[in-house]
């Protein structure tokens, strides 16, 4: 029976979480990693969330208001690695469109998912 040593047993360890790890990431589902999946938008606005066109790291949300009331309404980022960032709070009057902007931290992984909070 062969001896192991430290270091073949170190790497039998790093050769098994790399499977592990592997596995693990072809069993998420391909739409669980898009950003700026559909998510749910507050009653009475139409919304169209993204990322910016040369920034991936910063995003938006782009609503009008067509309710009978003012409402507010902010962008939130889930931004991976970094914390997740909410943008700047935006009321429109009925009939009204506004932006509103927020920027993930540059060490993280970028946007991972845009919302719109109200």
């Amino acid at each position: 029976m062969k001896k192991l040593f430290r270091g073949d047993t170190v790497r039998a360890l790093v050769r098994g979480a790399a499977v592990t790890v592997s596995a693990a990431a072809l069993a998420v589902p391909a739409s669980a990693a898009v950003a700026g999946a559909p998510v749910a938008v507050p009653p009475g606005l139409s919304c169209d969330t993204g990322k910016h066109a040369i920034d991936d790291y910063t995003g938006f949300a782009l609503c009008r208001n067509n309710g009978s009331a003012t409402q507010t309404f902010w962008v939130h980022l889930v931004c991976g690695w970094s914390p997740d960032v909410d943008g700047e709070h935006v009321t429109l009057r009925p009939g009204e469109s506004g932006q509103s902007t927020a920027h993930c931290g540059g060490l993280g992984t970028g946007i991972g998912e845009i919302h719109v909070r109200p």
